[in-house]
């Protein structure tokens, strides 16, 4: 008697839908969860890289020239800047979500909260680590939050929606993006080093890796 070889598993989508139908899929509380445990990571990692003193995320370069000027910390900038990136969704016709909003507001708050809680190291070795782990916890909470499939965050949204808008391939806009948001942080005296290089190099293939772990499946 032969055994059937079993069928092959159907790889998990992204799907791309409104806000209602968003929480309308199915799996919900699973995927409230995951949101939000993703989002405090995410603002947890960028006070890893904050507290590892060797280059920011790309956006923290920016957040980080901004508060020089203003008497805001940097997760408050962050809050601010989802914000007004969200009004740059407007003439994209972007539709933001639950995980738009929840982006906006948890990252910056969660990063404030570590940032108080520790002190920066003196010890090189200790740094690299922080630096290092800032962007796997990074890499893995994106796959978190994109992976519960409850809209993109701002800044994703606001890459996606130049994508359609101007035709360019993604990857064009977002370097594109993150050029110009390194270059107006180094202006404003953003911190740049070594860490935003590694992140910008590594952060795409880290989340790509993770993401089949936590993308969830709305057809289920």
């Amino acid at each position: 008697m032969s055994i059937a070889a079993p069928a092959p598993r159907v790889a998990v989508q992204l799907a791309d839908l409104g806000p209602v139908a968003q929480l309308r899929a199915g799996r919900l509380p699973r995927r409230l969860v995951q949101l939000y445990v993703g989002l405090y990571l995410y603002g947890v990692s960028l006070a890893l890289m904050v507290l590892g003193d060797i280059g920011l995320a790309p956006w923290d370069v920016l957040h980080s020239g901004f508060i020089r000027h203003v008497p805001i910390t940097l997760g408050q900038a962050v809050v601010l800047f989802s914000f007004v990136v969200l009004v740059l969704w407007i003439p994209l016709r972007e539709k933001p979500g639950l995980g738009t909003i929840s982006n906006a507001i948890v990252v910056g708050m969660s990063a404030d909260l570590t940032l108080a809680m520790f002190d920066a190291p003196d010890n090189l070795a200790a740094r690299i680590a922080l630096m290092v782990g800032g962007i796997v916890l990074c890499g893995l909470a994106t796959a978190l939050y994109i992976g519960a499939q409850l809209g993109r965050g701002p800044r994703d949204g606001l890459m996606t929606g130049l994508h359609r808008r101007t035709g360019l391939s993604i990857r064009l806009v977002r370097t594109g993006i993150e050029v110009a948001v390194v270059a107006i942080g180094l202006a404003l005296g953003g911190t740049l080093g070594l860490g935003t290089v590694v992140f910008a190099l590594t952060i795409g293939p880290i989340t790509q890796w993770m993401m089949p772990w936590f993308l969830v499946d709305l057809e289920s």
